[in-house]
Order: structure tokens, then sequence, then C-alpha cells
């Protein structure tokens, strides 16, 4: 059976060190992806895509939902200038409202939520009265919509964006032949307790079997598992035929010390049983939806370097920068597991445990660190007074030794609440114990 070239990359661009558009639609291509998906309109990169057979996916930023969603020319307006002049040349096949934006919990992304359907209607609308019909409109979700994944047949939407998001979203998805999009990443729910969810069972590996009580229905691997409980979230509200899309799934390939299972042997191994899964014909579905086929995005095509939060953040890319494979993979789903060469033995898939701490990278730039250490000196509840002249760690007296005291502090003390030992770039996790004398580092015991 022809395998069907459904697989998208996700193309984001935070990086510093990145190819030009230019050479990355070139590494697409070459890599025989079927679609790609990018998180803006750039038009270079539309631009390019005019001469290639990539089906495009692009995006609505979330600061111009409101706008959108409230004033029909800015829709109007959104469409004339970010897909009018790339068609048809540039397949253009989704626009995408907005990303994961019911997981905005602050004031303003609040608003958002109840301006996301809006947008999406002015969105459709907008491409009506320009006789386009060949662009599906939808939302990526997170897994955070849902209040209840496991067992899937539990599965139900969040109470508080039910009745005033979710109906609305879901008879428009209906109403439109669109599919409900979903950002889903079996890494989270095993890397959060490696010890209760088993590493075969998120890697596509086989051997275990979990039967759902609620609908008798057995499932191999946790994808499956996170898809249906949407299937179901979706059933109870009165839609049990909207397809699904994956818009973004993945593993990362890195992470920082206490990210366990963050390395190349498993992500090259998801995303290769991923794709073989994904590409299959007839199509493979979920277990509550068999021999469905669904769209799928892999995240991302390069590591990203300048995106904030943990270690793994950075680290999702099948690509070095200069183009490289960081480890072997097929598109088209054709290669078998055999044909791939030796993979590096993992060596983190148990969670690291001991004391941890967050110190400045070496070589990282004095003024930045300077800037950061006294930002996190003036934090609330943060006492910096060990590093006052006479004091236990006033020396040595560089900026790198007084920042690195600071971080770990700042990291040991907000970890709970979040905070992560990245400080944009300027820190890292260490195990090697920095305190000197009678200078005491404080640290994360995991």
């Amino acid at each position: 059976a022809k395998a069907l070239n459904n697989i998208g990359v996700n193309y984001g661009q935070l990086g510093n060190n990145l190819p030009s558009p230019y050479l990355s639609i070139e590494l697409l291509t070459k890599m025989k992806a079927g679609y790609v998906k990018i998180y803006d309109a750039n038009p270079d990169i539309l631009n390019l895509l005019s001469t290639r057979r990539l089906k495009v996916s692009i995006m609505v930023p979330n600061n111009q939902i409101s706008d959108i969603a409230t004033n029909p020319s800015a829709a109007e307006e959104w469409v004339r200038n970010n897909v009018l002049p790339y068609l048809p040349k540039t397949k253009i096949r989704f626009i995408l409202v907005g990303n994961e934006v019911l997981s905005s919990n602050s004031e303003e992304g609040r608003q958002m939520w109840y301006y996301l359907v809006p947008a999406m209607q002015m969105i459709k609308r907008s491409l009506k009265s320009l006789n386009i019909s060949s662009i599906k409109v939808g939302t990526p979700m997170a897994m955070d919509v849902l209040e209840s994944t496991f067992p899937p047949s539990r599965g139900r939407f969040r109470y508080g964006i039910r009745d005033s998001v979710i109906m609305p979203l879901l008879s428009f998805l209906n109403r439109t032949n669109s599919f409900f999009f979903i950002d889903v990443y079996p890494y989270f729910p095993w890397s959060q307790s490696p010890y209760n969810i088993s590493l075969d069972f998120a890697l596509f590996r086989g051997g275990i079997r979990i039967r759902d009580p609620g609908s008798s229905l057995v499932y191999t691997n946790l994808l499956d598992q996170m898809l249906d409980s949407l299937i179901y979230a979706m059933s109870k509200l009165g839609f049990s035929n909207i397809p699904l899309a994956i818009s973004e799934t993945g593993w990362p390939n890195a992470g920082d010390i206490d990210e366990p299972g963050a390395n190349i042997f498993n992500a090259a191994t998801y995303n290769r049983k991923l794709i073989r899964r994904m590409t299959r014909n007839p199509p493979l579905g979920t277990p509550a939806r068999p021999g469905v086929r669904i769209p799928t995005f892999i995240f991302s095509l390069f590591d990203e370097n300048r995106k904030p939060g943990p270690g793994t953040e950075r680290h999702w890319g099948l690509l070095h920068p200069d183009g490289t494979p960081l480890y072997e993979i097929d598109l088209t789903g054709k290669s078998a597991a055999a044909d791939f060469g030796p993979l590096p033995a993992p060596e983190n898939n148990l969670p690291y445990r001991g004391k941890v701490w967050c110190v400045a990278v070496r070589g990282a730039n004095e003024m930045e660190l300077e800037n950061a250490l006294t930002y996190a000196c003036n934090q609330s509840n943060m006492s910096c007074e060990a590093l006052a002249p006479g004091r236990e760690c006033y020396e040595p007296v560089s900026i790198a030794d007084h920042a690195s005291y600071v971080f770990s502090s700042y990291w040991s003390k907000f970890r709970s609440q979040g905070a992560t030992c990245y400080f944009n770039g300027l820190a890292q996790q260490t195990i090697t114990n920095p305190s000197r004398g009678s200078c005491k580092f404080p640290s994360v015991t995991l």
C-alpha cells in the first residue's frame, strides 16, 4: 500500500543561528515533507513556497485576534494582505487563528478566549466573500483544554470554557468541515510521572495493553489515549464526527537535568514510529475512531535557541541549524527501523536524584549578567546580602560568580512557582556544587 504523504513539519524561527528561509524550505523539500506550518504569514516564506508542492498552514498571531473578532474590515484586510497575494501558487490549506489561546491565563489572555471563535468566523467570512473555498480555518489547542483525560472515556473539557468557548468552537468546526487541531505531546505526561507511565507506552514500543474500563477499548500507546480523550470530550457535547489534526507533536532531543528522557534516542524512536503509524494506508486511526486519517505536524524543523523556559523548549528539532539531521528520519514513512543506523544510547531515561544548582553559562556577556543579577535581587523575598562587601559570598569579586550565586538562590526559591534556570540564556543547570568556603549556594533537590 502506498504511504500517504501527510506528514507536516512545524517551521518555527525563534533562533538567532537558523538558516535563511530559502535554505529552510530547500531542506523541507529534500526531506519530502507533505505540509509545512509557520507561526505567522511571513511574506518571504510564502513567496518561496509558491514554487513548491508543500501544502501550507499559516497563523493569525494571538495579538491580532480581538481586532479581527470585532472589526470586519480588519479580518478582510488580514486575508487580503496575507492570503490573497499568494494564491493559488502557494498552496495555503489552513489558517490557524491564534496558538494555544485557551492556555493563556493572564487577565488579558482570558479576555482573548471570548474573541477566539468570533475571529475564526470573521476570517471564514472574508475567505468566502473572496470566493476562496480551499482553505480550512482552525485553531490549535493544548491538552489543557481538558479537565480529565484518563481513562480516555472520561475525557471532558474544562468547565470554565466548555459552554462559552468550546461549544461555539465545535459548532464552527462542524459547520465548516474543519479539523480540531491539537498540540499533543506524550513526553509531558510521561516525564511528569515516569514511574507510573511506561516509557515504552509513550514511545509506541508495544508490549503494554491498557483497557479503558468505561469503553472496554484497549490502548497500546499514550498518544492514542490522549487523542481519544479529546474525541470522548467532543462526543459528550454532541459532536462525535469532527476530525482531529495534530498541529504539534514530537519528543525533545535534549533538556535540563530535571527533565528525564529528553535525548536523541527517544526523539528518533518517537518520531520514526509516529510517522510509520500516521502514513499507514489504509489509515490506522485510534481505538475510538479506527481507520480515520489524522493529518500530523511534527515539532519542529530546527532546535530554536531563543525559546524561553526549560531546556527541552530549545530542543525539539529534526535538524541542526546547519541543516544536518540530529538523527535519520524518513517523513514518507517508507523506511523501516532496520534501515536507519545506530543511535547514541539514552542516558537520562530515569529521573536524576540529587542536588542541582543553577549557574552562569561560561562566557556569558557580563553586562547582561549584571542586568539579570540586579533584576533577580530586586524581586520580593530575594536576599542578595551574602554578596555585600565583607560577607561570605563577596569573594571572588566576579560578575559571573555573583550571578551564579543569585541564579541558584532565585531558582531554588521560585522553582515551585514555575521559575526556570534560564535567565534569557545566561544560566544552566549543573550537578557540580559551586559552593566555596563559607559561601553556600542554595540548590534544588530532585
